[in-house]
């Protein structure tokens, strides 16, 4: 049995444009080509893309990709190690669900958070690629080693401060505080202070940094949850700090 290049793209929530570039770069190539150009994939190419699927869920680039697949030629072996790491990840999920529900009920009900309990089953490392990619992998390197030497009451310490910033970004958008107002520039002051501690400080890394916090869901919640707004009031702060300061 075989499936279409397009078969495959809808069944996988890829697209064939993925597909034809993973074929070009040697990676998963297409069981045959028809007399009409289109590819077409067998049951060994399925489990293939599975595994390069998963690959890149793991965070994965493609070149590791290709070393990894190269390197395992037992197909029901490889299954078996990536099911430990879902299984790893199903964990690991779990526990950010713990996480963010806890958080959830103590901001609804205006309790103090705890750095433990906010950031319980979150891994700086998973977005690797994505920080190596905006700024460098000096950026990354450099802020890795940083977090690497941190004991872990440091490490509470730290995403603690971070949690009480976002906490006064809230109190000072519900009071109706302008972004350019004394108040919100102590406490993007101190925003600023926190990041320099792992990362060189630059003008367009901190203006950057502030368009992230908006345009991405995964930090804009970290400080929405303080009311719908902050995000914004953070990414301005952040503009009126760096054309004042760096």
């Amino acid at each position: 049995m075989e499936w279409s290049i397009q078969d495959i793209a809808r069944s996988a929530g890829t697209t064939s444009r993925t597909l034809r570039h993973y074929g070009e770069i040697g990676l998963l190539s297409p069981s045959r080509v028809g007399s009409n150009g289109y590819r077409y994939y067998d049951q060994d190419a399925l489990v293939r893309l599975q595994r390069i699927l998963l690959l890149r869920e793991l965070g994965l680039g493609l070149p590791a990709i290709a070393e990894v697949l190269a390197g395992q030629r037992d197909t029901a072996a490889a299954l078996r190690a990536h099911l430990d790491l879902l299984e790893q990840e199903r964990q690991r999920i779990t526990r950010q669900i713990a996480s963010v529900r806890t958080t959830l009920e103590k901001t609804e009900g205006g309790q103090q958070l705890m750095a433990e309990e906010v950031f319980d089953g979150f891994d700086h490392t998973q977005h690797k690629e994505e920080v190596i990619e905006r700024w460098g992998k000096d950026a990354y390197d450099k802020g890795d080693q940083w977090w690497s030497s941190l004991s872990e009451e440091d490490k509470r310490a730290h995403q603690q401060r971070q949690l009480d910033i976002a906490a006064d970004y809230g109190r000072a958008h519900q009071a109706g505080l302008a972004a350019d107002s004394e108040v919100v520039q102590a406490i993007t002051k101190r925003l600023r202070d926190w990041i320099g501690v792992a990362a060189t400080v630059t003008k367009p890394y901190f203006v950057g940094l502030g368009e992230m916090y908006v345009a991405d869901p995964r930090f804009s919640q970290n400080y929405d949850r303080h009311g719908a707004g902050t995000a914004e009031l953070v990414r301005d702060a952040m503009k009126v700090y760096a054309d004042r300061n760096l």
